[in-house]
């Protein structure tokens, strides 16, 4: 079994553009409201 503290703290993450991160969870967001069988499954 994977320890996922662990495995997040070795992963380094590279972010293209983080000015895109607002956009980004608007996006999101929105889906989430056009997709409710979507969020069901992933609860």
């Amino acid at each position: 079994m994977i320890n996922n503290d662990i495995l997040t703290q070795q992963i380094q993450y590279k972010v293209k553009d983080i000015n895109l991160a607002d956009f980004g969870r608007k996006e999101i967001e929105i889906a989430e409201k056009e997709m409710p069988g979507l969020m069901a499954i992933r609860k």
